[in-house]
């Protein structure tokens, strides 16, 4: 079988939709005789603040990823992540072979002149991260539900015993969503002295009810960050129900199960779903819940493991690398002859 060739329009090096649900697929993929060649974003998808920096920037930004569209001419067939210039479709016409569209937020609530909608129309197939992105979708293309896949070889759990850590990892942009239930976290800690909540993170949190004697602060960094997950003992992921949140992938909630964590969730979107799969922690609506979900899994670790351990298992049989890859090779060698 000649190997598929397949060129790959991120948004820019750090961003993790492309971290995640390409970069960490090529060497797999090759396995699967699907040779993707990634183009970040020289300038970054997202404008600079301030109206001169972004007149500035969008001819430069509109003219490198047009160049780099010309210059894989060659490949099969194309994977875009989300709109080049984010909200500005049009840049992606100048490709003229098949493609994909990846998406794995609810990037719709944010486009303008329906410039997303009218790209997944014009393409024809758009990857889902869930379910509720594919329902948003469906009437405007093919739709391929694919979650966003865990390295579990390398976020597995620890041979070392968990100490008694409630862990939240993720970006300064969530943590307004922790801080959230700030009155429930401070209500944990004191009914569990020896506990401690371990935030990793670019931004240290900001509390007024978690004593700060209890609280273990981790900048992230990617060398570090696994560790983190795997010496705790619960992985939190609190988030509101609105239509923002539910296009998130759950991610956060995988990488927790694939380290053999219980995880105590916002019960919304795919969260729901993924409690749903087994007996792997608890879903949490108000403080209360929090308060008894996290006291419950802290004081019986019994639960906490065997919770663990089924976590991990589901990770290992539907959103491993190994499991979603060969399911993306499938999609990516349709579309390209079709």
């Amino acid at each position: 079988m000649r190997d598929l060739k397949v060129a790959a329009f991120t948004q820019g090096d750090n961003v993790p939709s492309a971290r995640f649900r390409v970069r960490q697929l090529i060497s797999p993929l090759q396995a699967n005789d699907v040779v993707v060649h990634e183009s970040p974003a020289a300038f970054g998808a997202y404008p600079p603040l301030g109206i001169a920096a972004r007149l500035a920037w969008l001819p430069r930004a509109w003219a490198e990823r047009k160049r780099a569209i010309a210059r894989a001419s060659d490949h099969d067939v194309a994977l875009f992540q989300r709109e080049q210039i984010s909200t500005l479709g049009g840049v992606e016409l100048n490709w003229r072979k098949p493609a994909v569209l990846d998406v794995d937020d609810s990037i719709w609530l944010s486009q303008r002149w329906g410039s997303i909608d009218r790209l997944a129309q014009r393409i024809g197939m758009v990857i889902c991260g869930n379910s509720f992105i594919a329902e948003h979708f469906g009437p405007l293309a093919d739709v391929r539900i694919l979650p966003t896949a865990v390295d579990a070889n390398r976020y597995r759990p620890s041979h070392v015993s968990p100490e008694p850590v409630m862990v939240w990892s993720g970006s300064s942009s969530g943590l307004p969503f922790l801080q959230a239930i700030d009155d429930a976290l401070g209500r944990v800690l004191r009914a569990v002295p020896e506990a401690r909540l371990r935030v990793v993170c670019n931004t240290p949190p900001t509390f007024t009810q978690v004593p700060a004697t209890q609280l273990e602060f981790v900048p992230w960094h990617p060398d570090t960050e696994v560790a983190a997950l795997q010496t705790a003992a619960i992985g939190l992921m609190p988030v509101p129900d609105n239509p923002w949140t539910r296009g998130k992938c759950s991610f956060k909630m995988l990488t927790y199960m694939a380290c053999g964590l219980p995880v105590v969730v916002s019960p919304y979107g795919m969260n729901a779903e993924v409690l749903a799969q087994g007996d792997i922690g608890v879903g949490a609506i108000s403080q209360s819940h929090w308060e008894e979900g996290l006291v419950g899994l802290l004081r019986d670790s019994q639960t906490a493991h065997r919770q663990g351990s089924m976590g991990r298992q589901l990770v290992e049989a539907h959103y491993a690398t190994t499991v979603v890859t060969p399911k993306l090779a499938q999609i990516l060698r349709a579309q390209a002859s079709g």
